[in-house]
C-alpha cells in the first residue's frame, strides 16, 4: 500500500502561501511533501516561482513531514556543487527528512544564463556526471573533479547529514528510467504507467523507492473546476518534448492555446466525486508505487484538505 503525499506548486505560490499548504498537508494526514523547483512558472497564469532552497528552510521549521524536490535540475543553471551544498544543508535542518529529486530539466528554467540547451542524450549524461559529483561531495570529503561537463577544485561540504542524501531521478521515457534504474536511489514519474516501474525495478532499481504524482482540482462546480485547470495548467496537456524545450512562459501560453477544455475534463479529475479522486490515485498504487503525491490546483485549498482527510485519504488506506 502507498503513502499519500502532498505535492507543492513553486509556480502557483509564494513562500508564505506554500507553508500554510503544508501545515494543512500534515494535520489532513498527508505523510509527505514534494515541492518543485523552477525559475519561471510555465506560465503567467501561475504567477509565482520562489527561490525552492529558501522555502524548503522555512518548511523544516513548520512541519515534519518528509521532502523532496520534484525535481531539481543540477546541470546547468546551478552547478551540482552548489546543489549538493544545498541538499546537504536541507537535510540537516530536517534531521534526514529530505530527498533530492533530480532531473534534466527544462529549458524554460536552464537557460536563463545563455548557456546553450543540450538534446537529451547529452543532458542525461550531464545528469550523470552531477550525481557523481554530488554523492562525492557528500561524504564531507574534500573533492576534485575534472570531467566531461564539470570541473571541481578543492572542494569541501562541512555540513552533512549523518547518511549521504538520497539522489531520487525523474524518468518519462526509457532512456531517462534506464539511467535511475543504474545509478538512483529512487524513481520518480508523474504517469502510473507500470511497465515503466517494471522497467526500473528489473533494471536495477529493485526494491528502491518509486514515487509518482498527479494534479487534481477539487471543487463543488467542476465545469469551474475544468476552467480552472485550464486558465494554469493547460501545458500539462502538451504533447512529446514541448515541456522541455520552449524557453518562456511567453511561448507555454502560445502552445497552450492548442489545449481545449475538453481536453482537460479528459485528463484531469475535477470536481468533488469521491470516487474519481480515488480512482485517480488507486493508478498509481495498483502500478506499483510505493509513493503518490497529489497537489490542488484550485483556490479552495482547505476545501481540498477536508475532502481529502475526511473521505479520500481514508478510502484510499481502506483499498489498501
Amino acid at each position: 500500500m502507498p503513502e499519500y503525499g502532498y505535492f507543492l506548486s513553486c509556480e502557483q505560490y509564494g513562500p508564505a502561501e506554500l507553508i500554510e499548504q503544508a501545515r494543512m498537508a500534515e494535520q489532513a494526514g498527508f505523510t509527505a511533501l514534494w515541492i518543485s523547483d523552477h525559475y519561471h512558472p510555465w506560465n503567467d497564469a501561475q504567477g509565482q516561482s520562489p527561490f525552492v532552497w529558501s522555502v524548503i528552510g522555512a518548511l523544516s521549521e513548520a512541519v515534519s513531514l518528509p521532502i523532496e524536490t520534484a525535481v531539481t535540475c543540477p546541470t546547468v543553471r546551478i552547478h551540482p556543487a552548489v546543489v549538493a551544498q544545498a541538499a546537504a544543508t536541507s537535510a540537516v535542518m530536517t534531521n534526514g527528512r529530505f530527498r533530492l529529486g533530480v532531473g534534466t530539466g527544462e529549458a524554460l528554467n536552464e537557460h536563463i544564463l545563455g548557456d546553450p540547451w543540450p538534446p537529451a542524450h547529452v543532458r542525461l549524461e550531464m545528469l550523470e556526471e552531477s550525481i557523481q559529483v554530488m554523492r562525492r561531495l557528500f561524504t564531507g570529503e574534500e573533492v576534485n573533479h575534472h570531467g566531461t561537463h564539470y570541473t571541481v577544485e578543492n572542494a569541501r561540504l562541512y555540513t552533512v547529514p549523518d547518511e549521504p542524501v538520497p539522489i531520487d531521478i525523474s524518468g518519462f521515457g526509457p532512456a531517462a528510467t534506464q539511467l535511475a534504474s543504474r545509478v538512483a536511489d529512487g524513481y520518480i514519474t508523474i504517469q502510473p504507467d507500470a511497465a515503466m516501474v517494471e522497467q526500473y525495478r528489473k533494471g536495477g532499481g529493485g526494491g528502491k523507492l518509486v514515487s509518482g504524482g498527479t494534479k487534481v482540482c477539487y471543487g463543488t462546480d467542476k465545469d469551474e473546476a475544468v476552467r480552472t485547470v485550464h486558465r494554469l495548467w493547460a501545458n500539462e496537456q502538451l504533447p512529446g518534448e514541448l515541456g522541455q524545450v520552449l524557453p518562456s512562459p511567453k511561448h507555454f501560453e502560445q502552445a497552450q492555446t492548442l489545449v481545449t477544455e475538453d481536453m482537460v475534463r479528459q485528463n484531469r479529475v475535477c470536481g468533488d466525486d469521491v470516487d474519481e479522486h480515488v480512482a485517480e490515485l488507486k493508478q498509481f498504487a495498483d502500478a506499483g508505487f510505493d509513493m503518490v503525491y497529489v497537489n490542488q490546483i484550485g483556490p479552495d485549498l482547505r476545501g481540498f484538505f477536508d475532502f481529502y482527510r475526511t473521505k479520500v485519504l481514508p478510502q484510499l488506506q481502506q483499498a489498501g
